[in-house]
C-alpha cells in the first residue's frame, strides 16, 4: 500500500514538473510588468495589444496559419487515399507500405530534418515555402494514416457494395457513402495535421527559406535576446492553439461519431 501511495506521488509531481512551465507562461502573459517576470505587478492585456501590432509576429502568425492549412489539406487528402488502398484493396507488399509511411514517426525529427535537406541539396534545389510544405505534410502524413485507418476498419464494405449493387458507381459511393462514415477521422486528422505543422520548430529550423519565419522559429529568435512579455503573449496563443484544436479534434469526432 506504501509503495502505491509513493507511485501515485511520483505521477503528481512527474505532471507537476510537465506543466508548471505552461501554468507560467500563462500567467505571466497577463502581467503588467515590462521585465516578464516575476513578481506579478498587476493584469494587464496591453502585451496582446503590442503583440498584434508587432508586424514581424503577425506575418510569422500568417506563415503559419497558411502553412498549417495546405499541410492539413495535404496529410488528410493523401492519408485518406493511402488508408482506402490499404484496407479496402489487396496492395502488394502492404506491410512495407504501412512501414514506410509510419516511418517518419519512427525516425527522430532532427534526423529526418538532416536527411531531406541533403537530398534537397543533392538535387540542386534551394529552400523554399513549397520544401517546407512538403516536409511538413510528410511529417504529419503518419498521424492522419493512423487515425483515418482506424476509422476505415470499422466500416462494413457491405454499406459500399450495397451502394454499388444500386447503380451507384465507385467516386459516388466514395462520396455518398464512404467519406459521411469517415468524416469524424478525417476531421481530427486534419486538425492533428494542422496542430503538427503550427507547432514544429526543430525540421522547420532546417527547412525554411531565408527571411520566412513561423511562429516557432520567431518565438525562437525572439528568446535570443531576452524573455520580453510578448513572448509570453505569444506564448499563450500557441499553447491556446496547439491544446485547443486537438480538444476541438476529439470533441468533432464524439460528435460525428454519434450523428451516424
Amino acid at each position: 500500500m506504501r509503495a502505491w501511495n509513493l507511485i501515485k506521488i511520483y505521477t503528481v509531481l512527474v505532471y507537476i514538473f510537465m506543466f508548471a512551465p505552461v501554468a507560467v507562461v500563462l500567467l505571466l502573459a497577463f502581467n503588467s510588468s515590462r521585465f516578464g517576470g516575476f513578481p506579478i505587478e498587476g493584469f494587464s492585456l496591453r502585451w496582446f495589444a503590442k503583440l498584434f501590432e508587432n508586424e514581424a509576429i503577425m506575418r510569422a502568425f500568417e506563415t503559419s496559419l497558411i502553412l498549417g492549412v495546405l499541410t492539413a489539406f495535404f496529410a488528410t487528402t493523401l492519408g485518406i487515399l493511402a488508408s482506402l488502398a490499404l484496407v479496402r484493396f489487396k496492395v502488394p507488399g502492404k506491410e512495407w507500405i504501412t512501414t514506410l509511411l509510419i516511418s517518419p514517426v519512427l525516425v527522430p525529427e532532427t534526423v529526418l530534418a538532416v536527411g531531406l535537406l541533403i537530398f534537397l541539396r543533392w538535387l540542386s534545389m534551394p529552400r523554399s515555402f513549397a520544401v517546407l510544405l512538403l516536409g511538413h505534410t510528410m511529417i504529419a502524413l503518419p498521424f492522419v494514416v493512423l487515425v483515418v485507418q482506424a476509422r476505415l476498419v470499422g466500416i462494413r464494405k457491405e454499406y459500399e457494395e450495397a451502394a454499388r449493387s444500386l447503380g451507384a458507381n465507385p467516386v459516388q459511393t466514395f462520396f455518398q457513402v464512404t467519406l459521411p462514415l469517415l468524416m469524424p477521422a478525417v476531421f481530427a486528422g486534419a486538425l492533428f495535421a494542422f496542430t503538427i505543422s503550427f507547432d514544429n520548430i526543430t525540421a522547420t529550423i532546417f527547412w525554411r527559406p531565408a527571411g520566412s519565419e513561423t511562429v516557432p522559429t520567431q518565438i525562437f529568435g525572439m528568446l535570443r535576446n531576452s524573455v520580453s512579455p510578448e513572448i509570453n503573449a505569444l506564448g499563450f496563443v500557441m499553447i491556446v492553439i496547439t491544446v485547443g484544436v486537438p480538444l476541438m479534434a476529439g470533441g468533432l469526432a464524439r460528435y460525428f461519431s454519434r450523428k451516424r
